[in-house]
């Protein structure tokens, strides 16, 4: 550790393996991660863990490499592979996502994903491979020991020379849940847990931490861990920053749901006249695109969940209003407040008022009703759920970046792979250059799919 503070300080990687550009407090974290072999990355959730970790990767070419992930995060990582990595020849890193709690001969890959729940299984397994490093997302998902999950990730950190954790927040309710997520990092780091709750917290076995901005100090300085907040670094971000995440969803649920959008095709071969197409059209179009919102809803929570823990204040946005009550009920302990165009002048006034002063941090809004609120205490938009128009998006981001707003604002736009929301996100992003380049455009029609698609989106 003492020759990694001796080390260069930022990181410029390799473009033959490396695509994208890093802002400067990413490259000293990616510098960070190269120079710490054991490290904990605990930025702040929106300022680009995931890039850095990448970076790392390809400057070090740490292959084969392990990574492990929350379950809803397991298709985000393989688009940010696809998007930032890449071999000297041009080509894609290779990539295998575990599946099942039974072990079997993995195939040749750089890269093996498998997220927490299935650790317990692949227990024995995972340790006897030589992975050249191993990434640990959300590692705080390992802050309690004495569970299987924390035993096979112990074991297989163990055996790997290069481990790195990634957290925007590495403590959830205890201070002493630090010493089980350095403790995967590094063995003993911070000693055994009778030394650390002696030395730390208040008398032996005891889990608060006496002194937390000292111990916190003391991570930062002897090289644990690196953490960076919004506001240290918001010089170097732009006012407002869209990304775009792919998110999984529940296949059962969709093809349950789209059942009457295959009668709805099977009419529309038949259709005679252009005014019956068009209409049957756009009943498939409103039924793909409500099959997908149920489909990825509990997958949307649990991103939402992951942002509010990291004491973020969230807009959610969606479409249809079954969509909307599969939120309340999924993040019903975050105690939501919502504006959906079903409540009362007066109930909408208060869950507003509710968001502004504090008494939730979580505001669950229709993109159609957004008009004229000002929510700008709100650091993270979350679209659930995408609309046709880009206008619509941007009238409900600027609920949160508006006069008032002194922070960064996050927008993330969450899509399921291979359904109708990668057509919408395509046709945004077609009229919103056709509307950086000409000014005053009408916007063109959009709902014009033909058959043939829109029989590929409910193939796949």
């Amino acid at each position: 550790r003492e020759r990694a503070r001796c080390a260069p300080q930022v990181l410029d990687p390799s473009p033959a393996f490396f695509r994208g550009q890093l802002m400067p407090f990413q490259r000293e974290g990616a510098a960070y991660l190269v120079n710490t072999p054991r490290a904990l990355l605990a930025d702040e959730m929106g300022l680009g863990k995931t890039v850095q970790a990448l970076a790392a990767v390809a400057e070090l070419q740490a292959y084969p490499l392990l990574l492990v992930v929350p379950p809803h995060l397991v298709t985000n990582w393989q688009r940010e592979i696809r998007s930032f990595l890449r071999n000297a020849d041009g080509s894609e890193p290779t990539v295998h996502v575990l599946r099942g709690l039974k072990p079997y001969d993995l195939p040749c890959a750089q890269i093996y994903i498998v997220h927490y729940l299935l650790l317990r299984g692949w227990k024995q397994a995972l340790p006897k491979l030589d992975f050249a490093a191993v990434i640990f997302d959300e590692i705080q998902e390992l802050r309690h020991s004495g569970t299987e999950k924390y035993s096979a990730a112990s074991l297989v950190a163990e055996k790997a020379p290069r481990v790195i954790g990634l957290s925007g927040t590495p403590i959830y309710n205890r201070g002493g849940e630090i010493w089980n997520v350095i403790n995967i990092l590094d063995f003993h780091a911070l000693g055994d847990w009778e030394s650390f709750t002696r030395e730390w917290c208040y008398g032996y076995g005891n889990n608060i931490v006496a002194k937390p901005e000292l111990l916190g100090e003391t991570l930062r300085e002897e090289g644990y861990m690196l953490r960076r907040t919004k506001d240290a670094v918001l010089d170097q971000l732009p006012p407002k920053r869209r990304l775009v995440q792919e998110i999984d969803a529940d296949d059962a649920v969709y093809r349950e749901l789209m059942v009457p959008a295959m009668e709805a095709l099977r009419r529309l071969r038949d259709a005679r006249t252009n005014f019956d197409r068009a209409r049957i059209e756009d009943e498939i179009c409103q039924r793909m695109r409500r099959a997908t919102g149920m489909a990825k809803a509990p997958y949307v929570a649990a991103f939402v969940r992951a942002l509010l823990e990291g004491g973020e204040k969230v807009l959610l946005f969606a479409h249809h209003h079954g969509v909307m009550d599969a939120y309340r009920t999924a993040l019903a302990s975050a105690h939501p407040v919502f504006v959906t165009g079903r409540e009362t002048a007066a109930q909408k006034d208060r869950a507003v008022d509710a968001f502004m002063t504090g008494k939730t941090d979580l505001c669950c809004i229709s993109m159609r009703a957004a008009a004229g609120l000002n929510l700008q205490r709100a650091t993270c938009v979350v679209f659930g759920e995408l609309d046709w128009s880009p206008a619509v998006h941007t009238q409900a981001e600027d609920r949160a970046h508006r006069i008032g707003q002194q922070a960064h604002v996050q927008v993330y736009k969450l899509i399921a792979k291979d359904t109708i929301e990668e057509r919408i996100l395509e046709l945004q992003n077609r009229k919103l250059a056709l509307l950086d380049t000409i000014s005053g455009c009408e916007e063109a029609g959009i709902l014009n799919m033909s058959s043939e698609e829109l029989l590929s989106l409910l193939k796949s």
